[in-house]
């Protein structure tokens, strides 16, 4: 492909035929099209100069380097991402494609979208934190929300089986990097903006606008938020797209009444743009509500009547890792993947709404993220959990003793510390008695502890089955 017809506006050099765009300098072939994201002239140098003994056919940086084959644009990330739709013949444009962004709820409400979709016969594909699925398949995904490259292969490689809806989660730092510009979404989803990676944003704010400005027409047709958050109905009259509003407590456009909670889901009425809908389904929880008004709101949007919404939410059953639930010799363990202020309060409050017993919690934090968030999160375990034990997850380079000692600066209650987390876990659960509920937080489906640079295998569900068959009474997956 000619790359003229890759990026726009290349004076001398569009008539070069390109064999494949590419951002990873040690991995250009000859006649690639290099784009190096660095901001440090040293580094874009050292890369371009790299690609170009490679074999590549033009570079692309932010800086001019008196070479004619290394060309200076302000904005390589967001010139690669529109080379890499175009590489794919903008295959992109063909599909219904539905972004859902927010700090919490990406991966549960992509996941009844495209259980609606799939229920009412039509074909879906899915990229996000649990990976890229369609097709009976499910690949492994580098991030939450690929690379561009990476990107558009995979919504060519949807397209050529036959898939007609993606629905993929849009990460803020996916927003921030430009790796979805060149993409018309259908439908964007804003779920809710609560703190979390400032490690990286540095300032609530700055995360937030980041959030936000992926409502705009370059980036989607229409937009569904939710406005009973805050930061989102505050946002209402500033968004330049067409919207529709979900929610439990503010006017919207599609919203919930009579909500009914319990250890085995939930039922409520919804009202989807004047539509009712009843709801049965096997989500627990006022927030997995929440994320279930969303996908309704999304599936009306695409075309689906008041039976097909109902045919395709009842009975869904919870995503692996959130808000998973087992009956372990009459007490109730819960796995899920909260690992911020919000979504950890979140699912206490839906622990204590579920039982007049005692709620136990186990979790750590992430070593070198986000640091401000631990001392919440361990006065908020304190605040809505009867019993908390404080333990290792993911500290990577971090020692875990210093992780721990920073959520107990938030913390002015007993408390137990019991790093290993197979141990934490089940010494929770031996404390627990019939009716308590045992939260196991963070990690949700994750198969490996990071630490040190090292991914051992590890997984929360494996200490539940080995507790619990090492127990007469045995447990049994409720959800």
């Amino acid at each position: 492909m000619q790359l003229k017809n890759l990026v726009k506006n290349v004076k001398n050099f569009g008539d070069l035929e390109i064999s494949n765009v590419c951002r990873e300098h040690e991995k250009v072939k000859k006649n690639d099209a290099f784009f190096c994201f660095s901001k440090d002239k040293a580094t874009a140098f050292e890369r371009c100069e790299a690609a170009l003994k490679n074999g590549a056919a033009v570079c692309f940086s932010h800086f001019d380097f008196q070479n004619e084959r290394i060309l200076k644009t302000n904005d390589p990330r967001g010139m690669f991402a529109k080379a890499c739709a175009a590489f794919y013949n903008r295959v992109c444009d063909t599909l219904k494609i539905v972004g859902i962004t927010g700090t919490n709820g990406k991966t549960t409400t992509s996941y009844i979208i495209a259980e609606m979709l799939k229920r009412n016969g039509k074909k879906v594909g899915i990229i996000g934190t649990s990976g890229v699925v369609y097709g009976g398949k499910t690949y492994d995904c580098p991030l939450t929300t690929p690379d561009a490259d990476f990107l558009h292969k995979t919504f060519k490689d949807m397209s050529d089986a036959g898939v007609e809806y993606v629905v993929m989660e849009v990460s803020a730092h996916a927003i921030e990097q430009k790796r979805i510009d060149g993409i018309k979404f259908e439908i964007g989803v804003l779920t809710n903006i609560t703190q979390d990676h400032l490690d990286y944003f540095k300032t609530f704010d700055a995360y937030a606008q980041t959030k936000l400005s992926f409502f705009t027409k370059e980036h989607m047709k229409r937009a569904i938020i939710c406005s009973d958050d805050n930061n989102a109905f505050n946002f209402l009259p500033k968004c330049r797209v067409p919207y529709q509003t979900y929610g439990i407590l503010s006017p919207s456009d599609t919203f919930a009444i009579d909500i009914l909670c319990s250890m085995t889901g939930t039922r409520f009425v919804a009202n989807v743009c004047d539509e009712v809908v009843d709801i049965k389904t096997n989500l627990i929880g006022k927030y997995n509500v929440y994320n279930s008004l969303a996908a309704l709101a999304v599936c009306k949007c695409l075309g689906l009547n008041s039976k097909e919404l109902a045919l395709g939410m009842n009975f869904i059953n919870p995503v692996e890792g959130r808000f998973n639930v087992f009956n372990v010799d009459g007490k109730f363990v819960v796995v899920d993947y909260a690992h911020s202020p919000d979504s950890l309060m979140n699912v206490l409050t839906t622990a204590k709404s579920l039982t007049d017993k005692k709620v136990f919690v186990v979790f750590g934090c992430g070593g070198n993220r986000d640091r401000d968030k631990r001392g919440k999160m361990g006065r908020i375990a304190e605040n809505f959990a009867d019993f908390v034990c404080l333990t290792d997850d993911n500290p990577r380079f971090e020692e875990e003793m210093d992780i721990i000692k920073e959520i107990e600066s938030g913390m002015k209650k007993g408390h137990f510390v019991e790093p290993d987390r197979r141990v934490a876990i089940i010494k929770m659960i031996s404390l627990a008695r019939p009716g308590d509920i045992v939260v196991i937080a963070g990690k949700g489906a994750e198969k490996y502890q990071e630490i040190k640079g090292q991914k051992y295998p590890y997984n929360d569900y494996d200490v539940i089955y080995s507790y619990s068959n090492s127990t007469k009474g045995g447990y049994k997956e409720l959800s």
